[in-house]
């Protein structure tokens, strides 16, 4: 059986991905294992992919993706790299933040590259957006051409934005979009204290958040300029300024900055490990 793509490993990131890619496959051209069988089993009920083995994977994918977290990330490549060396026609698809592409050719495959790598990998940091196609996919390849790039975006067009990025710039990337969603849910659930403070019900309150934000994000997308969109909402003496005056007086730009550069931070850290 031959499968566009297997998932290695289905959490939370590889889950929503799976989810994606089923928007644009049939589910009997995605491949996922993991530890756990409930989730694939969820996966098979939900998209109907099919549930199979690391090996079978391994044989039979054109992308093989890891979805598993950075420090499992040799061992479970350990089981399968004898496999993916025998092909060809393979292209590994690593999601682990902190492991450079440079790490899986030589420190995780080393015994097996001897001078220079053919072997087609394909960095990514998606972000769980994906799942509901909003989301944002930053990669970067080496040794994939440009015909496999083209599928590569294809099979996860349902996932939201794509874009190829250097790979020294996908960490502060992801910092910013892989973060991002988590410092988005935290501000959403302030707003939505402030205004149950205020009376309104919990309910609406964070039905209206959340459209506040999605619609925010909607103009960012279309006009760009974020200094003349803040503006153009605040009006002279009006409400909007005084509520900005009060988010400066708290210092969230500066908590909002510090809170991408900490994310950063972290993953340079975890590189040096």
């Amino acid at each position: 059986m031959k499968y566009s793509i297997g998932c290695i490993g289905c959490g939370n990131m590889g889950g929503a991905l799976v989810r994606a890619l089923a928007k644009t496959l049939p589910g009997n051209e995605i491949a996922v294992c993991d530890k756990h069988p409930e989730k694939t089993e969820a996966l098979k009920k939900e998209c109907g992919v099919v549930v199979t083995t690391a090996d079978d994977i391994a044989r039979h994918a054109k992308f093989v993706m890891l979805g598993v977290k950075p420090q499992v990330l040799v061992a479970s490549l350990n089981e399968i790299k004898g496999l993916l060396l025998s092909r060809s026609d393979v292209i590994l698809v690593s999601m682990a933040a902190s492991v450079s592409i440079d790490e899986i050719l030589h420190e995780m495959m080393g015994e097996f590259v001897i001078g220079p790598c053919s072997v087609q990998v394909i960095r990514m940091m998606p972000n769980t957006p994906v799942s509901l196609g909003e989301g944002v996919i930053e990669y970067a390849c080496r040794n994939v051409d440009d015909i496999d790039k083209k599928e590569f975006c294809r099979i996860f067009d349902k996932a939201g934005l794509l874009d190829e990025i250097s790979e020294e710039k996908i960490d502060a990337a992801s910092a910013l979009s892989g973060c991002g969603p988590a410092f988005v849910y935290l501000f959403a659930e302030a707003l939505s204290d402030g205004a149950v403070a205020c009376g309104l019900p919990r309910d609406k309150a964070i039905r209206y958040a959340a459209k506040t934000l999605i619609g925010a994000g909607r103009m960012i997308e279309e006009y760009g300029h974020l200094s003349d969109l803040k503006d153009a909402v605040c009006s002279p003496g009006g409400t909007t300024i005084q509520g900005v005056r009060a988010l400066e007086n708290g210092a969230v730009r500066s908590a909002a900055m510090n809170a991408v550069i900490a994310a950063y931070e972290k993953t340079l850290s975890l590189q040096n490990k």
